[in-house]
């Protein structure tokens, strides 16, 4: 069954589908490789060198292209998650949106970047202003209210996040001050603690990536399985403030197991003085934030890494999946591209669909999984439920998937999703990993 292109998804999202369609219609399967020591990780690095043939590759690189390229006038900076700015009524945007985009890239460090200056403004005025007035003058509506704009806030801000750790900032030089001091005002608010996500992500989770030694792996778990993943869930929500200093020290960074340690230590000090000011302001402004968002995180990181390849497990092609045309590349800025994060992390958001196009060889060539039109809360929901031919049904075949059944697909799916034993992990995880 073709993939259907919902049109509300980013520009870049409807190309790179309509791109992969094009390839199943063509039964484009990639090129045999003649050098079996030629890995899909060094195709994948090398592919911005490799010269592209096919017309339709040609036509979505160059719109891809023009869409980031600041001199094209094609270029299209991102101001909105919920909407694009071409879809505003044209006075709103010529007297609106385009002035205040002028003055916006001149803010964040990347011209496509104007989102983040978008959102730290309604973060630090609607959030913050909110949480305050609850704490001077609470009531439940406000409470229920609030505790649902910060939910539909909790994504948007956690990977603008990500992209803060990751890059050092999303400001320009000059708002450095800024840039570092925003984020210990706004991550309580939205269920971060202080400087947890740059400890366990960056310092720990992409050194892992899912491996043995990953506090997070989802290895050692049966996949589709409900009770492993509440087990794997209560694990992060009631012991990571331990575990993840306790690794640090393991690994010798005794720095890093401090830092994350205070970081943690330091949000709980916070949190129960701000309950014991106001019980139930706090409940709805800091507590369930804070189990929101530790069950957004382990809902998603199991989606992301559900699908292990039962037979190179230690692979990024096969160890993660990639999700296009979803709700969570509008509104968290490209998340679904998952599989090039961890081949890049420091790859620029706005850069991970044309360079999927470009890699797709490698994609080929790695067994990559490609989803469409499913986030990362239903795959995990329909993993737990084991409903693996509706996830066949939203899989783009790439490569040797081309020509698969829904059944044969469900299959494959199925097998990846089996626990892998302490003697799998020695024979197939790479002895650096293990």
């Amino acid at each position: 069954m073709e993939p259907k292109v919902n049109l509300y998804f980013t520009e870049p999202d409807i190309v790179v589908l309509n791109n992969l369609i094009q390839d199943v219609k063509s039964d484009v399967r990639g090129k045999p490789l003649g050098d079996t020591t030629i890995t899909p990780e060094m195709m994948e690095k090398y592919s911005d060198d490799e010269p592209v043939v096919l017309e339709h590759d040609k036509l979505s690189i160059t719109r891809l292209e023009a869409y980031n390229d600041p001199n094209s006038p094609d270029f299209a900076p991102t101001v909105f998650t919920t909407w694009d700015s071409k879809d505003l009524p044209v006075w709103v945007n010529e007297y609106l949106v385009k002035p205040y985009a002028r003055m916006a890239m001149r803010v964040v460090r990347h011209p496509t970047d104007v989102v983040f200056l978008t959102h730290i403004i309604l973060y630090m005025t609607v959030n913050l202003g909110s949480a305050a007035w609850l704490f001077y003058r609470f009531t439940y509506i406000h409470g229920v209210l609030h505790l649902a704009y910060t939910g539909w806030n909790i994504g948007p801000f956690t990977l603008m996040m990500h992209n803060h750790i990751h890059n050092n900032g999303v400001l320009a030089k000059k708002w450095k001050w800024f840039d570092s001091v925003f984020p210990y005002v706004l991550e309580p608010l939205l269920g971060h603690t202080w400087d947890s996500y740059y400890y366990h992500h960056v310092k720990h989770h992409h050194v892992e990536s899912n491996g043995p030694g990953d506090l997070s792996t989802t290895i050692r778990y049966q996949r589709d399985d409900v009770l492993h993943f509440l087990h794997y869930f209560a694990r992060f929500l009631l012991f990571i403030w331990l575990e993840l200093p306790l690794y640090f020290i393991r690994k010798g960074k005794t720095n890093l197991a401090v830092r994350a340690f205070i970081g943690e230590a330091s949000s709980y000090v916070f949190i129960y003085m701000m309950t014991k000011l106001n019980p139930r302001a706090s409940t709805f402004v800091f507590l369930l934030p804070f189990a929101v968002l530790r069950f957004a995180l382990m809902v998603g990181n199991w989606g992301q890494h559900a699908l292990v390849d039962e037979v190179d497990p230690s692979s990024d092609f096969r160890t993660s999946v990639t999700m296009i045309d979803v709700m969570s590349n509008r509104v968290c800025f490209n998340d679904g591209y998952h599989t090039a994060h961890h081949l890049n992390p420091l790859r620029h958001w706005r850069d991970q669909p044309l360079h999927f196009v470009k890699s797709k060889e490698a994609y080929r060539s790695g067994r990559a999984l490609v989803f469409h039109d499913i986030d990362w809360f239903m795959m995990t929901v329909k993993l737990l439920s084991k409903d693996y031919l509706t996830l066949a049904d939203h899989l783009v075949p790439m490569g040797d998937q081309i020509g698969m059944s829904r059944t044969e697909l469900a299959d494959m799916l199925r097998r990846k999703t089996r626990k892998f034993t302490e003697a799998d992990i020695q024979a197939k995880f790479r002895r650096e990993n293990i």
